[in-house]
């Protein structure tokens, strides 16, 4: 899966399931927890998404701000994941 792709279904399922993610497209360095797009509730919604979508484990020690903090962070968490796994 490209990292186009991955970006591409994060943001989908950000503006599907986030009603502040709806009203614009989202910048990849654009501030989810700032800027109240996501919140301690939501970011467990995008752990449940990952590990279903992307077939990747978020432990706990994962479960840091930073990376959940933007789209690209969250893309490259996964990408991190991926290649984790596949060694």
């Amino acid at each position: 899966m490209t990292v186009e792709t991955v970006t591409d279904r994060i943001r989908e399922f950000l503006a599907e399931h986030f009603p502040a993610a709806r009203s614009r497209r989202l910048d990849p360095d654009e501030s989810l927890l700032t800027n109240g797009i996501l919140d301690s509730l939501g970011v467990l919604d995008v752990v449940a998404f990952l590990e279903t979508e992307f077939k990747i484990t978020v432990t706990d020690e994962d479960l840091l701000p930073e990376n959940f903090e933007s789209l690209g962070r969250l893309t490259a968490f996964v990408e991190e994941k991926q290649s984790f796994g596949s060694r």
